[in-house]
């Protein structure tokens, strides 16, 4: 029987001379993934994913779009238990340009799309990166469109 365990974080991106990059922690066995963490007491999804971004980049400047949330899940062993997560992914936008790296991580690193999608280890954000881009796209064109 698996043990059920529950994360949220954020896909964080920053617009750096017109062009969007998107922030990428190495974690500590090596993956490339996105700020996240576990949900912690009755903290509502979003609560977490604010609560992680700070934590885990040092960001604390930025905010969470309306619109998007995708989730992932995976198995892994720990401890001798099953443990099944869901991970649910927001996007944040960061009003500051520099991250700090976290001791849960040990490396960071501001990356274009191209250079994101080929460096993010796991299927399921990978996934959610494509995804996150196009909704991103999107929502520019609409904003061109206004003008």
């Amino acid at each position: 029987m698996a043990v059920e365990a529950t994360s949220a974080g954020a896909i964080l991106f920053r617009d750096t001379r017109g062009r969007r990059e998107y922030l990428l922690l190495k974690s500590r066995p090596g993956d490339w993934e996105f700020p996240k963490g576990g949900v912690e007491g009755d903290e509502e999804l979003q609560q977490t994913a604010i609560r992680e971004v700070t934590e885990e980049a040092g960001i604390e400047q930025f905010r969470l779009l309306d619109g998007f949330r995708k989730d992932y899940d995976y198995v892994f062993e720990a401890n001798g238990k099953t443990i099944h997560k869901t991970v649910h992914l927001f996007i944040a936008k960061s009003f500051e340009a520099s991250a700090e790296l976290s001791n849960e991580h040990r490396d960071l690193q501001w990356r274009d799309y191209d250079q994101a999608i080929n460096t993010v280890t796991q299927d399921g954000p990978r996934e959610i990166l494509e995804d996150a881009h196009e909704f991103l796209d999107e929502r520019e064109e609409e904003d061109e469109n206004e003008e």
